[in-house]
This record gives structure tokens, C-alpha cells and sequence, in this order.
């Protein structure tokens, strides 16, 4: 089929994207980016100077984790197989060559954090579910790694200091997964100094890596900090023992990043689904606005000159890498993707506050069928960006509600940390609510409402179904935790810690909360048809618990379909990503009650 023939919502899927290029510190001209130019995501080296690109990795379930050197001569990426997330650094050289492993003597394993120094220093973080987390050092010269860490919860490696004198670890081994507390260590893994707001686990107060100063001498490490109820930065001397606490007045969380002089911070502020940039002098406290359109900024860079280049979209338009010197800093080629439909905000009263979910509506007037698209995390949000899932199903006549619910970032440390113990009942309360005032305002038809998702949005919707089976008309479920017992002894390390961490324990030790919290305790209660699709190498949510809950419902005779695909948590690869929606608004046009604003099928 032509282009031009295609529907919009394939266009859009299909239309070339650009991630936002990462920069050699000691090369800015030499680039790094992800782009889905061929038909599967991939990296891709940028000259600035020449204007050079190629394609840097050519894989059939597609690479999108790789880094440049400080110096910019080498290109690292992960290599894993078909997805599953499991195996080795390779390296190649910016202006191309051979793939050759970059440590040899490092086995495979899930990936846990990198840093290369500028002398050389190789930092390499790995997790296997035998050895828990390791962190191993290559000296310059060396060909050796030595182990300087090792734990059984989960950790990973922060960044290390321009002059390569001092590495911070983000840890977890007091055994909350979800507050991390920090070590500076010397390459030997020595430690220098420690900071923790969880005070040993006693306190849920999280501390994240943001970056140690750029230049030289400077061993300021950036931070991030949740002491007065959400996420923002401060300044580390871990020489010293100084912590700064930077005053932003800013309602939401604030990241940020140094500008490479280390004069001045770039601060992204999220509040209420959509982002903002400012500079922040250090020396005198000015905090200047980048202007930006209304719309979320998915990353940010401060570069050498003073510019700043950001990845922006709205939900109505497509993502586009600007500058602050007024250029499109990287067109991709081919045409651009079919606009969609603006958001609107909803906020609803739920039993733990206020929810805000987003909106989008096709034309015309409601009630209309109704998608509730639930995202992934749980720490994670739904913002005002472009997204061509959601975008596909107002094409098809389907009002579409992304909520917020307590667990999502983005509305302070008590909403995030809220779904302690009744996992998955919490946030499906804040779908429930939610899902009442659309039905109420007139937006849904009650008699058409899908609840979907993906990952941990796809948990919640099996949940949904089991839990509240007068509320839904049909279910969509995408990699999900489908038996959270099976999924809790399957699944990586790093998400067991997780899990641990949400539920209080093991399966062993708290059954009861994973037996509330599983899907599978609830199959039999099912009454909507359920639409299910799992990667056969998914990590994650792993293949075995998902038949489990494929093999109660076969064994009640629940009508049903399910679609496997050999990769792993997703895929990296447009044309399955088509072929998946397509599958999804096939089962939902052929199980939802018809009417005469509903097409027959996808188009």
C-alpha cells in the first residue's frame, strides 16, 4: 500500500523519529541518536561538522542503549538477545568498524549503569539474579576488571568525576527499591563519604544521581531529593560533606542537569502533565525561563555555547528537536507524522485526593465508546506529548482517558509512594473514580468502555477485570503481570526487589498481599472478552505467568485471544507495533456493541 493511502494513525506510526542527540563532553560535535528511520529503532552517529549520519547498529528486534565516550572516538551499546535485556557491552568506533565486546571478561548480564573516564576508567554495572548487583572497574591499560561492589538488592552505577578520582553508587541496601541512598567511592571502591535520607530504611526519602560537576577540579555532585514532598535538585560536596539546597519555588518536580561551564543548571520542571525549562544561575540565584510551547519536553541539553536543545510534543503535535537558537536541530527524513487531537484535564475527587487524567475526545458528541489507557510504571506518568496509540483509537470514534493514579510521578512523593501493601487496588480505586465522572459528564458510554495498558498497565487491567467486572465492556492487556507469584520468581532481580519493596515482602512471607494484589486470584470473575499479547523473552513480565492466566481462562471457556511475539518487553520494530494496535482495535470493534459511529473494523 502507498503512503498516501495509508490511514493516519499507520502514518504516524511510521512517520521517522529522532531521539534527542547526546553529545561527546570533549567532541560536542560528535552526536549520538536513536531513530526508527529504517523501520526498527537503532543508533545513529551525527558528525556536526560534516553533517555525516549512518546507521550504527543493525539488529532485528532493533538497540536503543548506547553512549559516546568522553572523547568522542567510541560508540558503546548494549547488546542483548531478541529483548530479554540480558547481555553485553559491545563498542565501535564513531566513524565505524568492527563491534567488538567492550569488556571480554565480564559474563552477560542485565545492565546496571556505565561510566567511562576521561583517562580511560571503565565503570560497569551488572545484575544477575545469582550475584544480585556488581560493580566492576577496568584501569587504564588493564585488561582486567576488578569487582569493587557487590549486594543483593538492587544498585547501580551513578557517574563518575571529571578527573576520574571518585564514583557514586545508587544503592538500595537497606531494602526499600523505591528510596535509594548514595556512596562515593575511589576506583578501588574505598568509600569516601555516604548520603542517605532513608536513614538506614526508616524514612521514604529517595536520593537520585543527577551528575557530578563538568570540569575539572570540581567534585560538586548534583542530586536529586525528596525532603520537602516531591523531587528536587541539590548540591553534594562529598569532599567537603556541603549540601545545598537550591530554593526554586516550583510547584511540581524539578530535574535538572549542569551547563557544561558548571555555572548554571538546566532545570526541567514537570507539574501537571507538562514540562518547562529554566536556567538557574548558582552565583547569583536568577532563575530565567526557556521559552518552550505548552507541551512536554522528554529531554534536555545545556551545550558548550549556552543553547540549550530539547525533544518537545504535545499530544496534537508531533515531537520535534529544537533549539533555543530558534533551528530544528535534527529533521528526520521522510514525512512528518499526522497531528492528532489536543488533551484536556479532568480533575476528580478519588478517595486519596485529587486525579488528574487526560482527555482526548473525536469529534462530534459524546457519549462515545471509551479507551481508559493506563500507563505502564508504576512510577511513570502520562503527560500532554504525542503518542500514536492514543491517537489511533480517536481515529476510531474512541473518546481516550489516560490516568494519573496514585504510584504515577509527577504529583509529589505522598501520591508516588502511596500504593504501599494493596498494590494494583489502590490505583484501580483512582481508574474507578475517574471512570465515574466520564460515564456522569456525559464523555462514555457505559456500555463501550475498554480499559487497556501496558506492563504494569497491562497488570492493572487484567486486575480491573477481575476486581470490577460490572465496569468494563472489554479488556486490552500488553505484557502484563498476569500471576504475580509465578511473575515475583521469574521475573529479573531488580524487579524482585521491587516487588518486595511494594508488597512487604516475599510470596513466602506476606501471601496473603500477593494473592489480593494477583490478577489470577480473580480470573474466574472475569466477565468482559480479554485481549492479551506477551513477548516471549520478556524479563519483566515473564511468558510463563501470563499462560498460567491464558490456561483458567481457556479452562472456563472465557472468550479471549492472545498474541505471542518473539521479543521482549515490547519491540523496537514499527511494523509490529503497527501489527499490535491493529490486532487491539480488531478485538475491540468485533466485541463491542455495535453503533453507527463505530467502523466495522480498523481502517
Amino acid at each position: 500500500m502507498e503512503r498516501n493511502a495509508l490511514p493516519d494513525w499507520e502514518k504516524r506510526f511510521r512517520a521517522p523519529r529522532v531521539s534527542l542527540p547526546e553529545w561527546a563532553e570533549d567532541a560536542p560535535a560528535r552526536s549520538l541518536f536513536v531513530s526508527n528511520a529504517t523501520g526498527t529503532f537503532e543508533l545513529y552517529a551525527w558528525d556536526r561538522t560534516t553533517g555525516e549520519q549512518r546507521q550504527v547498529t543493525d539488529r532485528p528486534n532493533g538497540t536503543t542503549d548506547g553512549t559516546l565516550t568522553p572523547d568522542g572516538e567510541w560508540i558503546w551499546w548494549f547488546s542483548d538477545t531478541d529483548g530479554d535485556e540480558f547481555g553485553v557491552w559491545m563498542r565501535q568506533p564513531f566513524t565505524g568498524g568492527a563491534d567488538v565486546p567492550a569488556v571480554p571478561a565480564l559474563a552477560p548480564a542485565y545492565p546496571a549503569g556505565l561510566a567511562i573516564g576521561r583517562d580511560g576508567t571503565l565503570v560497569i554495572g551488572r545484575s544477575t539474579d545469582e550475584e544480585g548487583t556488581t560493580i566492576h572497574v577496568v584501569r587504564p591499560g588493564a585488561g582486567t576488571p576488578e569487582e569493587i561492589y557487590r549486594h543483593s538488592e538492587s544498585a547501580g552505577v551513578g557517574d563518575l568525576s571529571h578527573d576520574g578520582t571518585l564514583l557514586v553508587i545508587e544503592h538500595t541496601e537497606h531494602g526499600d527499591a523505591m528510596h535509594s541512598a548514595l556512596r562515593v567511592v575511589r576506583p578501588d571502591g574505598t568509600t569516601v563519604a555516604e548520603l542517605d535520607d532513608t536513614e538506614g530504611g526508616t524514612k521514604e526519602l529517595g536520593l537520585g544521581v543527577l551528575g557530578f560537576a563538568p570540569v575539572a577540579g570540581d567534585a560538586r555532585l548534583l542530586i536529586g531529593h525528596q525532603r520537602r514532598g516531591r523531587w528536587e535538585p541539590m548540591i553534594w560536596d562529598p569532599l567537603s560533606g556541603e549540601v545545598t539546597e537550591l530554593e526554586l519555588d516550583l510547584p511540581g518536580d524539578v530535574s535538572a542537569e549542569w551547563y557544561p561551564d558548571a555555572s548554571a543548571l538546566l532545570i526541567a520542571h514537570s507539574y501537571r502533565a507538562r514540562d518547562e525549562l529554566w536556567r538557574y544561575d548558582l552565583a547569583t540565584g536568577e532563575r530565567t525561563r526557556i521559552e518552550a510551547p505548552a507541551g512536554s519536553v522528554s529531554g534536555a541539553t545545556a551545550r558548550p555555547d549556552g543553547s540549550v536543545e530539547f525533544l518537545w510534543s504535545s499530544a496534537a503535535q508531533p515531537p520535534q528537536v529544537r533549539s533555543t537558537t530558534g533551528e530544528v536541530v535534527l529533521d528526520p527524513p521522510g514525512e512528518t507524522a499526522p497531528g492528532s487531537v489536543p488533551v484536556e484535564d479532568a480533575w476528580v475527587e478519588g478517595p486519596g485526593g485529587t486525579i488528574h487524567a487526560l482527555v482526548q475526545k473525536p469529534a462530534g458528541e459524546g457519549p462515545f465508546p471509551t479507551i481508559f489507557e493506563v500507563h505502564g510504571g508504576p512510577t511513570h506518568h502520562d503527560t500532554d506529548s504525542f503518542a500514536s496509540q492514543p491517537a489511533a483509537w480517536v481515529d476510531h470514534g474512541f473518546a481516550v482517558v489516560r490516568v494519573n493514579y496514585r504510584g504515577s510521578t509527577g504529583y509529589g512523593r505522598a501520591w508516588t509512594d502511596a500504593l504501599k501493601h494493596r498494590v494494583g487496588l489502590i490505583e484501580l480505586e483512582d481508574v474507578e473514580a475517574v471512570r465515574e465522572w466520564a460515564v456522569g459528564s456525559g464523555l462514555a458510554d457505559p456500555d463501550r468502555l475498554v480499559l487497556s495498558g501496558g506492563s504494569w498497565g497491562g497488570y492493572l487491567t487484567l486486575l480491573g477485570l477481575g476486581t470490577q467486572p460490572e465496569a468494563w465492556t472489554l479488556g486490552l492487556a500488553a505484557v502484563p503481570v498476569a500471576d504475580y507469584v509465578t511473575a515475583y520468581h521469574d521475573e529479573m532481580e531488580a524487579l524482585k526487589s521491587m516487588d518486595r519493596t511494594l508488597l512487604g515482602g516475599t510470596p513466602e512471607e506476606v501471601p496473603e498481599r500477593f494473592e489480593a494484589s494477583s490478577p489470577l486470584t480473580y480470573v474466574d470473575k472475569v466477565q468482559a472478552p480479554v485481549y492479551i499479547s506477551a513477548g516471549v523473552n520478556d524479563p519483566r513480565c515473564p511468558i510463563r505467568q501470563v499462560e498460567n492466566y491464558v490456561r483458567r481462562l481457556e479452562e472456563r471457556g472465557h472468550p479471549h485471544e492472545v498474541y505471542r511475539y518473539d521479543a521482549g518487553h515490547g519491540s523496537l520494530v514499527v511494523e509490529e507495533r503497527i501489527k499490535q494496535v491493529r490486532l487491539e482495535l480488531d478485538f475491540a470493534l468485533r466485541h463491542l456493541p455495535k453503533s453507527p459511529e463505530l467502523p466495522s473494523g480498523p481502517h
